[in-house]
């Protein structure tokens, strides 16, 4: 990929509907390590999506964060909106990201459905 002259960006999986002392576990069974390790080994960009977003559900709270989920792992077309809101926020932080100037603002907030 980096010969093609791409940048490579690797993300680390969004966490699952599995709360822990009104927390939404992080981690993800040892997978967002993986994926950060991975970015470290190849000198890959790397957006920690699985802290990004559990931030976010954990300021929702459970209840709230609850009406994003479909199950324990998918999640509704608001979840959706979240989690992609946390890829741009990630990609935002990222030093030397050239994708930062092409990203368009998000100008609203994810609310869940009734």
């Amino acid at each position: 990929t980096k010969a093609k002259g791409a940048v490579v960006i690797i993300c680390s999986p969004v966490p699952r509907n599995t709360w822990v002392d009104g927390k939404i576990k992080r981690g993800f069974d040892g997978y967002a390590q993986w994926a950060a390790d991975a970015a470290k080994a190849s000198g890959s960009l790397f957006v920690d999506l699985n802290t990004i977003a559990a931030n976010r559900y954990d300021a929702l709270g459970q209840e709230k964060s609850g009406k994003l989920f479909s199950d324990n792992q998918h999640t509704t077309k608001a979840g959706a909106c979240l989690n992609a809101e946390s890829v741009v926020e990630g990609l935002k932080q990222l030093k030397d990201c050239p994708l930062v100037p092409d990203l368009a603002p998000a100008p609203s907030v994810v609310s869940p459905a009734p």
